[in-house]
């Protein structure tokens, strides 16, 4: 076996444990921890743009196109994330190395999942995944609402686990197998047999929907988002909208196209309803919320509508439009949070009245958050607009027309609130004329966040053929 395929996901499990080690070890100058968290993703992201392709144990791990290009957007979240948490661990009193640690131990069970043909192995990495983003979530002890949000992020957590098991057991006991590309090929069969799959097989795709409706904080299991955004600490709050997002994107993918695409006729409609109550619902809420990371979460949340419409396409087409979407979408929602963090981080402040006059203040952060809300709504020619180009493109290619007029409408209904920040920032006056100062590190991820928006809004084809790559092993 080639076990150099498992180098990205064990080198960056050591370097966490490496952090944790130096975090026992060092009594004092703990705020360089950071910079060697930053290093070791570095090095982990250059394992895997050479990494080779194959896969290990009978299928279970497989290293493909895929698992690379999802592997980067959990590596350059994570960098991000990390960048933007400098200020906030040095006012932490302690746990400096674990809050580190636990981010990188979170991105190895996104690359596992990622990498997952096998359905216990996808829920194992899955659990990997989320625990230590229960921690994250309430790394702010002495705060009710940071212990509030990890509290009811594990109960729901939990609840999800649990429906995803159900769903793995019905279809475990009609296939007699948890691999995926088993499952397929024994689905066929049974259904050459019979003459149909049976409610067994619909319910089993139910409680998968649902086990993987809780991640991604679909319509109507979107009930923790709201007051987890908002209790945990900011830089988490930005990972939970990106990172764990494209973790139950890619892993969804690799289940349903892998095994289910031959009977998409029993899952795509269902998803198609759940995308247009997460679009309506998500921008409608938006509208009414005053709390940055809240209307961020409900914004998130309408995002995810949008991001199934490359599902619902149910195409290679699709597939590629949803890896892409998911690549630019990370810089624009990552930038508006790490925005919202350096603001915070000045002001102490979440509240989007407060950020009247921010353009006369510091008008560099001004004008990159007006950017990121640009593209989060798609005004050409950021990434955003492209993004969701190639989204509606995929859905009207298979006749989803109603469900392409829905995104646009609601894309027009979020208008109002992301230009809502803007207003604030450049038409309102504030009292306050402190300006916002922010740490290299921190300033640095903003930078790439703004490049990313521009570059891959104007010169969209270097990714879109990196992402039309990932779509094609489910159409080899």
């Amino acid at each position: 076996m080639n076990y150099q395929l498992l180098l990205p996901q064990i080198f960056l499990f050591l370097w966490a444990i490496l952090l944790f080690i130096l975090d026992f070890a060092r009594r004092e100058k703990k705020h360089h921890l950071a910079y060697v968290a930053l290093s070791g993703i570095v090095i982990t992201t250059v394992l895997v743009l050479t990494s080779q392709k194959g896969e290990l144990f009978g299928g279970m791990f497989q290293a493909d196109s895929l698992s690379s290009f999802f592997g980067l957007i959990f590596l350059l979240a994570g960098f991000l994330t990390i960048a933007s948490s400098v200020e906030l661990t040095q006012k932490l009193p302690s746990h400096k190395g674990e809050y580190f640690g636990l981010i990188l131990l979170s991105m190895v069970g996104m690359m596992f999942l990622a990498s997952a043909g096998e359905l216990l192995t996808l829920y194992v990495s899955l659990e990997l995944t989320t625990i230590p983003l229960f921690v994250l979530a309430a790394y702010h002890k002495d705060r009710l609402k940071s212990t509030e949000a990890g509290l009811k992020y594990m109960i729901l957590g939990g609840v999800s686990s649990a429906l995803l098991l159900y769903g793995i057991s019905l279809i475990y006991g009609l296939t007699g197998t948890t691999f995926l590309n088993e499952i397929k090929a024994n689905l066929i069969v049974r259904f050459l047999s019979t003459g149909g799959i049976g409610p067994a097989l619909v319910l089993g795709l139910i409680f998968l929907i649902a086990g993987f409706g809780f991640k991604l904080a679909l319509v109507p299991f979107h009930v923790w988002v709201p007051d987890v955004y908002e209790g945990a600490p900011t830089p988490i709050t930005a990972f939970l909208s990106v990172a764990s997002k494209a973790a139950g994107i890619v892993a969804f993918l690799r289940v349903f196209f892998r095994s289910f695409l031959i009977f998409q006729v029993d899952w795509v409609f269902l998803l198609a309803v759940l995308a247009c109550l997460a679009m309506v619902i998500g921008n409608i809420i938006a509208l009414l919320q005053t709390n940055i990371k809240r209307m961020l979460a409900y914004s998130s949340i309408a995002q995810i509508g949008y991001i199934l419409l490359g599902v619902v396409a149910a195409s290679s087409r699709g597939a590629a439009s949803v890896a892409f979407y998911t690549f630019v979408y990370l810089f624009a929602n990552m930038g508006a949070f790490i925005v919202a963090i350096a603001f915070s981080n000045t002001t102490g402040s979440d509240q989007i009245k407060d950020y009247a006059g921010l353009s006369r203040k510091s008008p560099a952060l001004a004008a990159m958050m007006a950017i990121f809300m640009l593209s989060l709504v798609g005004i050409p020619p950021l990434a955003g607009f492209t993004g969701k180009y190639y989204l509606f493109s995929a859905a009207i290619e298979r006749g989803y027309i109603w469900l392409v007029v829905i995104a646009i409408l609601t894309s027009v209904i979020s208008l109002y609130y992301y230009l809502g920040v803007v207003r604030q920032m450049y038409f309102q006056s504030s009292d306050e004329q402190r300006p916002i100062v922010s740490v290299p590190a921190l300033k640095t991820a903003l930078v790439i966040c703004v490049i990313g928006v521009l570059l891959f809004g104007i010169y969209p084809n270097i990714f879109l053929n990196l992402a039309n790559q990932a779509a094609s092993v489910f159409y080899y």
